[in-house]
């Protein structure tokens, strides 16, 4: 009798959704950290105070982790391809403010309202393209996503740097006008329209989690400025800590909860979030003070700066869509550990070598190292997060790594940055680099445990039976041919 083979080539609509997803999340990633190195030519031109300057950077990063899970729940309710539409739009309309802003009072509203947009399409991109790609190569599939995911995350402070020195720091902005409007006619013909079956808005829980980790990436950006023991941080962490607390009472006992917490049940679904909060922590906190170490030790320009970290943040191109192919085929677990191994050894490595007069030759193998980490957890990072959960709850599993990554980002910054002004400060070339190297080793640390709760995801036996299954029954729709 004649087996019928699994499909396992990406056709037309497969490509399309990793083209539209690919290029719409590089966008919302590269919005991280893309305004740092243009920080001083926004200050000459628009005015400002220091506090304010930070608030162009703090209030996307705010809107986007607070509203990750509130707009993965309404693309579950709504349809997913409608309101990454919608998400989409609403993106590209405040790039385009942000561009025209007249003061740096509307540059931070404008900020804001991008971070708005990202949060609703950032966490409908992975279950668009789980969606439609066949299971059997998923790996590969979302490993080219991955590798376009983490370039954007890392060459943020080279594209910003660049476009300032050379054209203008509203160029960092312009950039997403013209991709977003080619997008969002072509989302429209080639994405299909899915949604989770009996999916509804959870109000109670939207404004709990909403609250709570407002009041937490509140409390972390603003703890250089006004210290931790200040009463606006203080009060930022407690109460939403209580806030984040109900969230989980909520979702415990609730017949509908936006997050049911019996996902946390799964070893894998726990062991991947817990690693991607602190492999963002580690990664983003080391790259704030790397790009500064560069520019203010080593005396590079932007450019220059952003240049001489590309092989850290060029290598997931090269590198993770083979991790991705790896990982189809021994599992995504050991690819995601060593991946995150490799990071923190790299991170390690700095910390040994760092001096003020380090040279870039001695720089470089730490460089690569840490930028094949990067590259082999991003590649099948999705793939594993995905196959932990059952189809209707990929959106809000999506949601809620998105937003856990995101509060790990800011809270490396947070702590990395509260370490350096500790034991070190800009004073000199030596004071930098004596603050920065214990912060190095603190996120080397975090990101070498993140490789450790790694481990806790399932081999690849299990693994594999949940990607087969893992399949979003689509509405009945019609959707036109890709060519």
């Amino acid at each position: 009798m004649h087996t019928q083979q699994p499909d396992t080539k990406l056709r037309g609509p497969a490509v399309w959704a990793l083209i539209l997803t690919g290029v719409a999340s590089f966008m919302a990633a590269l919005d991280n950290l893309v305004v740092t190195t243009a920080l001083p030519a926004i200050r000459e031109d628009l005015g400002g105070k220091l506090e304010d300057l930070e608030w162009t950077v703090n209030a996307y990063t705010l809107t986007f982790a607070v509203l990750l899970m509130f707009g993965a729940a309404l693309g579950d309710r709504f349809g997913r391809r409608r309101l990454f539409i919608v998400g989409l739009s609403v993106f590209t309309g405040a790039s385009a403010a942000a561009a025209l802003s007249p003061g740096i009072d509307a540059l931070i509203a404008a900020r804001a309202v991008q971070g708005v947009g990202a949060a609703i399409m950032m966490p409908l991109t992975l279950t668009l393209l789980t969606a439609a790609v066949p299971a059997a190569r998923r790996g590969m599939a979302l490993g080219i996503y991955g590798a376009v995911t983490g370039l954007a995350v890392a060459s943020g402070p080279l594209i910003g740097g660049s476009l300032t020195e050379h054209i203008s720091w509203q160029w960092i902005f312009w950039l997403n006008v013209p991709t977003g409007l080619a997008l969002i006619p072509l989302a429209r013909l080639r994405l299909a329209e899915s949604t989770a079956p009996g999916a509804r808005l959870d109000i109670p829980g939207t404004l709990l989690i909403s609250g709570g980790l407002f009041g937490i990436v509140y409390a972390l950006v603003n703890a250089n400025s006004e210290g931790w023991t200040s009463a606006p941080v203080l009060t930022g962490l407690i109460v939403g800590a209580a806030l984040v607390g109900g969230f989980v009472h909520h979702g415990l006992n609730s017949a509908n909860p936006m997050l049911p917490m019996r996902l946390f049940r799964d070893r894998g679904f726990l062991g991947i979030n817990l690693a991607s909060l602190l492999m963002f922590l580690g990664m983003f906190g080391s790259i704030f003070l790397l790009s500064q170490f560069l520019q203010g030790v080593a005396g590079y320009s932007p450019t220059e700066a952003g240049l001489r970290m590309l092989p850290w943040t060029g290598m997931p191109m090269i590198v993770a869509p083979l991790a991705g192919i790896l990982s189809d085929r021994i599992g995504g677990r050991p690819v995601v550990a060593a991946g995150l191994a490799f990071q923190a050894l790299g991170l390690g490595w700095f910390a040994a070598i760092l001096s003020a007069d380090v040279s870039y030759a001695a720089q470089l193998p730490p460089l690569i190292l840490s930028g094949i980490g990067m590259a082999l957890y991003f590649a099948p990072a999705a793939n594993v997060l995905m196959s932990t959960v059952r189809p209707a709850d990929q959106g809000r599993a999506s949601g809620a790594n998105n937003a856990l990554r995101e509060l790990g980002g800011a809270l490396g910054v947070a702590v990395l940055a509260s370490v350096f002004s500790a034991q070190g400060g800009y004073e000199s070339p030596t004071a930098f680099t004596d603050g920065t190297v214990p912060a190095l080793w603190i996120g080397a640390g975090a990101v070498a445990l993140a490789a450790a709760l790694a481990l806790l995801v399932p081999g690849r036996g299990k693994a594999a039976r949940a990607v087969a299954d893992s399949r979003i029954t689509p509405v009945p729709e019609k959707v036109p041919a890709a060519s």
